[in-house]
């Protein structure tokens, strides 16, 4: 009795053991509107160790809307509010909790994070004095300024060197922009992630999570892809058995073709009369894989501030934009549209769908 005993204890530990259950890792989140988190992501103190990846823990913090947000601590930066996670793409877009992003961007460095920036663009900081003003070209950034100094930045060479006249400079920090055209220093920051590479696992509408009872703590796998993903073998042998005899039927048709031809040349030709066989060059309408994956990727805001000439509406399916939403852009006219609507357009169009505008045209010029 005492036997039994003692192994039902020791199945329970094994069921429960969030090291050996998978099914023990749930999503969850912070509260309010926030996407829910999962891996390579947890939530301290809610999921366990082995539910996340190193370096990917992320806290709650309560909102002043009365909603918890979720933070990733960055040292020596301190905690970022997350605004949107990519799991596909494996990107993060991060913004600062107290409405000082400038600040936190003095003192960035990702050195010691899985994160790197996907895109990036020099801000020089400057250190003014308080009655400065340099006219339209920059605003100061209140949130590091004080009575006796304004301290201003920016990324454009001609406003630094009017910058470097008047002012001393503070520091010269690489940014993560999000947004390549124009970009601002309240604008959230944009993140990418090389390990552990999931992207193709939740493109399969996978799970991606640790392999329980591995020896290292960064082996991954993908489970729960759905069947229509994952052909079985048979079906692939039974694929790949047409495609040959159709290829075969193909072959014996043309040189049926081309026999029956020689048959009917008349007799009395030149014997240096011969059989040309032309091939019609292949185009390529729309754009490849990489020239679309190239173009910048973007959250939406609470705001819904776009750059011009775009309103508030998609162009392609006509739906309102909502905050959150991920748009893309074409860099040579700035246009803005659903991802995954203009997406499906460039790999069947290689022009914009507003302006028509080919993507191989020189691109606008940007003022300082």
């Amino acid at each position: 009795m005492i036997h039994f005993l003692l192994r039902c204890c020791l199945l329970l530990c094994c069921f429960f053991n969030p090291a050996t259950s998978s099914g023990f890792c749930f999503e969850s989140r912070c509260g309010g509107d926030y996407q829910t988190i999962r891996f390579p992501f947890r939530i301290e103190n809610r999921q366990p160790k082995s539910c996340g990846y190193p370096g990917f823990d992320l806290s709650c913090q309560a909102h002043p809307t009365g909603q918890d947000q979720p933070l990733l601590h960055l040292p020596p930066s301190g905690d970022f509010s997350v605004k949107y996670i990519d799991y596909r793409n494996q990107e993060i877009w991060i913004n600062d909790p107290n409405n000082c992003l400038a600040g936190k961007i003095l003192s960035l460095n990702l050195s010691g994070s899985p994160f790197v920036a996907k895109n990036s663009q020099d801000f020089t900081f400057f250190n003014c004095s308080a009655d400065y003003s340099p006219s339209w070209l920059i605003d100061p950034i209140y949130c590091l300024g004080s009575s006796s100094h304004a301290v201003f930045a920016s990324s454009s060479p001609a406003t630094i060197d009017i910058l470097s006249s008047n002012c001393v400079v503070i520091k010269t920090v690489s940014v993560p922009v999000s947004w390549s055209f124009w970009p601002k220093l309240w604008d959230d920051l944009l993140l990418r992630w090389e390990n552990p590479a999931c992207g193709s696992c939740e493109s399969l509408g996978g799970g991606c999570e640790l392999k329980p009872n591995s020896s290292s703590r960064h082996e991954i796998q993908c489970t729960n892809i759905p069947q229509a993903a994952t052909p079985s073998n048979s079906s692939s042998a039974l694929s790949m058995a047409v495609g040959v005899v159709a290829a075969v039927l193909c072959f014996l048709i043309l040189l049926c073709c081309l026999c029956a031809r020689l048959r009917s040349r008349p007799r009395n030709s030149s014997p240096e009369t011969h059989w040309t066989v032309s091939s019609q060059p292949t185009t390529t309408m729309g754009l490849d894989g990489p020239t679309i994956d190239s173009y910048p990727n973007f959250v939406l805001g609470q705001s819904l501030r776009l750059p011009e000439p775009n309103n508030n509406i998609c162009p392609i399916c006509l739906s309102q934009y909502r905050p959150k939403e991920i748009l893309k852009s074409i860099p040579n006219c700035q246009h803005c549209f659903h991802q995954h609507c203009i997406e499906e357009w460039l790999r069947l169009n290689a022009s914009c769908p507003v302006c028509r505008k080919s993507p191989f045209e020189s691109l606008p010029s940007i003022p300082p």
